[in-house]
């Protein structure tokens, strides 16, 4: 069951912990089954983000959750509410004993940095002298072996601190091999030079080969592990940028209008009915409502897309956006932690916590992966002594505890560990500065398995707002007076079609009337563009009617015009019915009792449209059309964005649409389904992935698996390319960081690697998978623009 579903039961809730002290998978599998065996409870850990998303439920106590992470031997606080514009979350400290404190690597590269710095320092002279005859000189063993003691002591004091730790709790993990292998190759050198003080007396090669010390060995790996440590740091912190980007997106100050005065206030102490004052380059503190002001508000940085949004009045805006032009006031609607910022992080922070299916392979084998790499350690040491015979010699003895030692340090359960959660971690985060949402890990495995995508038609492939297509005129009035008078009088109507009548008459004025126009007279109403209309009146679905100019104007359906006592003649009813045919919807225009023509409007289809269903079709997809307009228009839509006619669906209810998915899901079809609306909220939840627009409603975004926070189709098929992407890597990481121990743990017990090679092949391994990982950082910087 998925911590979504528990948290929707009741009495369950959802709690977000820091644990600090994993360095591998396997810590990551302990803790897993350390806070399963709590009853009810369901934990989901990410190894680079150092965090857990816990499920708890009723009588299980914040200290119960703590206190068992503690007792597997890692520190873990509670995470509380994150607060607007804040990245870093305030925390609730719950007291641990002190030996479970601290990370591994101390904290960060920035404090494993003097180690690395001391351990690379100390080493250089220890190889030198160990592997090179022209720098040794008499008695170097001793001096070498001094040299190495702060190196595998206090620079890897981290491993083996917390590999002591686990040992209590009768724990292994990686640092546990690099521990005993560091520890054995020191002990082993320094107990064969108190055997023989003498061994190191003379100068070169042969006489350190008889001793065989190991040295150099302790300190290289060493040295390079920490240096493995640090990188790998280094590249967690770039995979995570994108998301404390994204919290740091919010506006920190808001300027409130109160009693006529202007107060300068911090962010996270807005409410719900504050009025912000948004001046313009300032950026919008809060989701609200414009109450006053007219501008452009750039969403880039949310929505992904590049061109400015005009508001006025009764738009919606979202916090984070910036302001580009006039003043405005805007009312606070969503603050804190309801904005559509916060929410943004807070399902990225989530869906970067969750596990793909694929990695839980990954999973169950690092749980068993250290103790087996021992057994193998032990078991390749005797194999190479009973190889030896019964007369074992000292050059024997060095081969059986080298090949041994090599295991230990080439085994490394980390590349494993961070091989979905660095690559998830990425993914995600890109897709939020791209506007693209993924819900969780599954959605990754979804996006591959998809072969049908649902495109609804209003809103998704279609602005789902009217505009004027053509006009044609009847009588004694050209198409430009037609468009005007019909303009003058619709403007003063609050429908969606007198909308678009009104902007496309007010268009023609701006633009300079045609030659053929007659001269009407225009009033000073409207901004001076329209004529002015006396004596409005319209009726519900119906029409509207009013004075222009002396003129007796009407616009509407054909009922309209029989119920003010007009008709049509059968060849204006046949150029109605050939513009409806066509996809259109019309509207009578008459003029002093006499019909002047007809308006007709079509939904316009997005820029980029035909485009980006190309693209979803050369992603394997096949695209099918839905709407619940008639056949006409479905048809008219299909054709121009290059949908098959058999694959449109036209008047189709909201039912209809849930019935739609299901008849292609019967098919054998795997369908995804991309929707804006609330009659499309069933729809997405039945498919079997689920892709919101965020122009739409908060009902179709919650029933989605992916949102595009954007209004442009390009970027479903951006958010499909980027999940394939971020599966993809994820599945090379996890192919080669089993391909690494798959090789190298038979290799090195065959004694043919040498351990200081396997201690740089190691820390390599986890690097190369971090920097295939943020190799995602990059996608659609030049290929895949949004917008």
């Amino acid at each position: 069951m998925s911590n979504e579903q528990l948290l929707n039961q009741p009495g369950s809730r959802v709690i977000e912990l820091d644990i600090q002290g994993m360095t591998c998978a396997s810590c990551v599998s302990r803790v897993e089954r350390k806070l399963g065996k709590l009853d009810g409870v369901e934990a989901s850990v990410n190894l680079p983000l150092e965090s857990a998303h816990v499920t708890v439920p009723d009588g299980i106590t914040d200290e119960q959750i703590t206190a068992q992470v503690a007792s597997a031997g890692y520190k873990a606080s509670i995470r509380r509410a994150r607060r607007s514009g804040s990245v870093e979350p305030e925390r609730d400290e719950v007291s641990v004993p002190t030996e479970h404190a601290g990370h591994v690597t101390g904290g960060g590269a920035e404090v494993l940095k003097p180690r690395l710095i001391v351990a690379a320092i100390l080493t250089v002279p220890v190889f030198v002298i160990s592997m090179f005859p022209a720098f040794q000189f008499a008695n170097w063993g001793w001096v070498v072996g001094v040299l190495a003691l702060p190196v595998v002591s206090w620079a890897a004091w981290p491993f083996h601190r917390a590999a002591a730790i686990n040992a209590r709790h009768f724990a292994s993990t990686m640092d546990t091999l690099v521990s005993i292998g560091v520890i054995a190759a020191y002990v082993f050198s320094a107990w064969q030079l108190l055997m023989d003080p003498r061994m190191t007396e003379h100068v070169g090669m042969a006489e350190m080969e008889a001793g065989g010390l190991y040295f150099e060995v302790a300190s290289v790996v060493t040295t390079f592990l920490l240096l493995g440590r640090c990188l790998e740091a280094n590249a967690k912190q770039k995979a995570g940028d994108a998301l404390r980007a994204l919290m740091n997106l919010g506006a920190k100050d808001a300027t409130v209008l109160e009693g006529g005065a202007e107060y300068r206030i911090p962010a996270d102490q807005l409410v719900v009915g504050d009025v912000v004052v948004v001046r313009p380059g300032e950026k919008i503190a809060t989701d609200g409502e414009v109450i006053d002001g007219v501008s452009a508000v750039d969403a880039s940085l949310v929505t992904g897309e590049s061109v400015p949004v005009e508001v006025a009045p009764g738009s919606l805006v979202t916090g984070a956006t910036i302001n580009t032009s006039g003043r405005l006031l805007v009312r606070a609607t969503r603050v804190g932690s309801e904005t559509t910022l916060a929410q943004m992080g807070r399902l990225v922070s989530q869906a970067q916590t969750g596990k793909a299916p694929i990695a839980r392979l990954a999973d169950r084998i690092s749980s068993v992966f250290v103790p087996v790499v021992l057994i193998i350690a032990a078991v390749t040491f005797g194999l190479w002594l009973l190889a030896a015979g019964p007369q074992i010699s000292d050059h024997e003895v060095r081969a059986a505890f080298t090949a041994a030692v090599a295991v230990l340090v080439i085994a490394c359960p980390c590349a494993l560990g961070l091989a979905t959660p660095v690559g998830l971690l990425t993914g995600t985060g890109r897709g939020a500065q791209l506007g693209i949402l993924i819900r969780g890990p599954q959605v990754l495995e979804d996006t591959r398995t998809v072969d049908t995508i649902l495109l609804d038609k209003t809103g998704t492939v279609t602005t789902g707002q009217l505009a004027v297509d053509s006009v044609q005129a009847f009588g004694a009035l050209s198409e430009a007076d037609v468009l005007l008078m019909a303009g003058a009088v619709e403007a003063a109507s609050e429908h969606p079609i007198a909308h678009a009548i009104a902007a496309a008459a007010r268009s023609t004025v701006g633009a300079g009337r045609p030659a053929d126009s007659t001269s009407l007279p225009t009033g000073n109403d409207d901004a001076g563009r329209l004529p002015a209309v006396e004596h409005f009146a319209s009726a519900p679905g119906g029409g509207v009617l009013g004075t222009v100019d002396g003129h007796k104007v009407l616009a509407g359906r054909t009922g309209w015009l029989q119920e003010n006592g007009m008709s049509v003649s059968s060849a204006q009813g046949n150029a109605l019915r050939t513009a409806e045919e066509s996809g259109a919807t019309v509207i009578w225009v008459a003029v002093d009792g006499e019909v002047a023509g007809i308006v007709a409007l079509r939904d316009t289809i997005k820029p980029g449209s035909a485009v980006a269903i190309e693209r979803l079709r050369n992603l394997g997809l096949r695209p099918v059309l839905l709407t619940g307009d008639n056949t006409a228009v479905a048809a008219q839509v299909a054709a121009a964005v290059g949908i098959h006619p058999d694959d449109v669906y036209a008047g189709v209810t909201p039912e209809g649409k849930v019935e739609a998915v299901r008849q292609l899901q019967a098919a054998g079809a795997t369908v995804a389904m991309a929707g804006d609306g609330v009659n499309d909220a069933a729809a997405l939840a039945q498919a079997d992935l689920g892709i919101a627009m965020g122009s739409g409603t908060d009902v179709a975004i919650e029933a989605a698996d992916l949102t595009v926070m954007g209004n442009d189709l390009g970027q479903v098929a951006q958010a499909i390319e980027l999940s394939r992407r971020t599966l993809s890597t994820i599945k090379t990481n996890l192919f080669w960081a089993f391909f690494y121990n798959a090789v190298g743990i038979p290799v090195a017990a065959l004694g043919l690697l040498n351990p200081m090679i396997a201690g740089a092949a190691m820390a390599a391994s986890s690097v190369l998978v971090v920097a295939n990982s943020l190799r995602l950082r990059r996608f659609g910087a030049a290929d895949s623009q949004p917008g």
